[in-house]
C-alpha cells in the first residue's frame, strides 16, 4: 500500500512539475478569448448562441443572441454612446442573465462590428436620430418574428435609453416592459448639474487646473443650444476623474480595456470600436445633449429605472425627478447605491437579481417563460 501511495504521490509531483514548467496561458489575446469563449459556451439542451448579421434599415447589423433556453423571454439591450457598444463587455455582466432571458446584444448603425461591416461614407448621411429609432423598431420586429414572441423586454443604457423611450412610446404593445439604465431625461439640465458637481469636487480637491478648465466653459449647456464637443470633453474629463461615471474609480478605463477580451470580436473589430465610437459621436452626440424627454409623461407599458446613486454622467437625480410624474401600468425606480453610470458593470449581482425578481415575473405572468 505504501508503494502505491508513494507511486501516486510521485505521479502527482511529476504532473505538477510538468504544469509549472509549461508557459502559463494566456500569452496573447487569442488565447485569452479562446478561454473566455470556452467558459461561456452555451451547452444546455435548448440553448441558443448566435453571432450573425441581420439586415436592418438597409444595412447589415451585427447581433449576439445567447440564452440557456430559447423559450425564455427575449431581452434586447440598447447600448449607450452613441457608439459605445456593450457586446464586447457583455462577457462580464451578462452570463447570469442568460439563464433567465434570451439576451440580444446589438451593435447599432455606425458602432462596433456594424461600423466595420459597412462603408462609413454610405452610412454617414443616415446617422440621424429618427433612423436610429426606426432601426430599433425594425430590430424588435425581427426578434418577435424570429423567436415567435408577441412581446419582449428592452433595456436601454444611456444613449440607448433615448431609443428605448421612443420605442416604448411607439410600440408599447410589443413590450413586456422597458428598463432604463442611466436614463436620459432632460439632457441639458443633466449636463449643467454634472458640470456644477464636478466643479464642486475640483474646488474641494484644490485642483486649480480642473477649476480653470471647467470655469473656462461657463456658462455651460445653456438653453437648448448644442454643447460644443470641445466643452463636453473638458467637462467629462474631470467628471470622470472624480467618479461621476464610475463610482470611486477614475473614468471608464477598466471597461475600455475589458472590451479587448470580447470573444465576439476580432482584432480588427476591437480597433474598429474606437473608430465607430468617434464616428457616432460626430454625427449624433451634440444633438443628443439637447434632448428633453421630460414631456413624456404617459406609458402604456411597465417601466423600470435602474439608477446609480452617484451617476453624474447622465444625472440620476434629474431622471428620478422626471419619473416621479410619469404614469404607467407599473413603474419602479431601483437605486444602485454603489454605482454611477455603469450599473451593470458596477453592481452586476444586484442587476441580475433585480431583473429576475422585479422584471421577469411580468413575462412569467404572461406565460412567456421556459417551463
Amino acid at each position: 500500500m505504501k508503494r502505491v501511495l508513494s507511486g501516486l504521490l510521485f505521479a502527482l509531483c511529476m504532473s505538477s512539475a510538468a504544469l509549472t514548467s509549461a508557459a502559463p496561458k494566456p500569452q496573447n489575446r487569442q488565447e485569452a478569448i479562446d478561454i473566455m469563449a470556452n467558459m461561456r459556451r452555451v451547452v444546455t439542451d435548448n440553448g441558443v448562441a448566435r453571432l450573425e448579421k441581420v439586415r436592418i434599415g438597409g444595412i447589415d447589423q451585427w447581433v449576439s443572441i445567447r440564452g440557456s433556453d430559447r423559450r425564455n423571454p427575449v431581452l434586447l439591450m440598447l447600448h449607450g454612446g452613441p457608439g459605445w457598444v456593450s457586446m464586447p463587455t457583455s462577457w462580464y455582466f451578462q452570463r447570469g442573465w442568460e439563464e433567465y432571458f434570451t439576451v440580444v446584444q446589438w451593435d447599432q448603425r455606425g458602432a462596433g462590428k456594424t461600423y466595420s461591416a459597412n462603408d462609413p461614407a454610405q452610412v454617414g448621411p443616415t446617422m440621424t436620430r429618427e433612423r436610429m429609432v426606426e432601426d430599433t423598431v425594425e430590430m424588435v420586429a425581427w426578434l418577435r418574428k424570429e423567436f415567435g414572441k408577441d412581446k419582449i423586454f428592452v433595456l436601454g443604457h444611456s444613449w440607448g435609453s433615448y431609443l428605448g423611450l421612443e420605442l416604448a412610446q411607439r410600440r408599447p404593445e410589443w413590450l413586456h416592459a422597458y428598463i432604463g439604465v442611466g436614463q436620459i431625461s432632460n439632457a441639458p439640465e443633466s449636463e449643467r448639474r454634472g458640470w456644477a458637481w464636478t466643479l464642486q469636487q475640483a474646488r474641494a480637491d484644490g485642483n486649480a487646473q480642473a477649476v480653470a478648465e471647467l470655469e473656462s466653459i461657463a456658462p455651460y449647456a445653456q438653453g437648448d443650444t448644442p454643447v460644443p464637443l470641445g466643452d463636453l470633453f473638458k467637462q467629462r474629463k474631470w467628471l470622470n476623474h472624480y467618479g461621476g461615471m464610475v463610482h470611486n474609480r477614475q473614468g471608464g478605463d477598466a471597461e475600455a480595456a475589458a472590451l479587448s477580451l470580447a470573444p465576439e470580436y476580432s482584432d480588427a473589430d476591437v480597433a474598429g470600436v474606437w473608430k465607430g465610437n468617434d464616428f457616432s459621436m460626430e454625427h449624433l452626440l451634440s444633438e443628443v445633449l439637447t434632448l428633453d424627454m421630460t414631456k413624456v409623461r404617459q406609458f402604456k407599458t411597465p417601466v423600470f429605472l435602474f439608477l446609480g446613486r452617484h451617476d453624474h454622467n447622465v444625472s440620476s437625480e434629474v431622471a428620478a425627478e422626471w419619473f416621479a410624474s410619469v404614469q404607467a401600468p407599473q413603474k419602479q425606480v431601483i437605486w444602485f447605491e454603489q454605482s454611477a453610470h455603469e450599473v451593470m458593470n458596477e453592481e452586476p449581482g444586484k442587476t441580475l437579481v433585480t431583473l429576475v425578481e422585479k422584471v421577469r415575473p411580468i413575462a412569467q405572468d404572461a406565460g412567456d417563460v421556459a417551463p
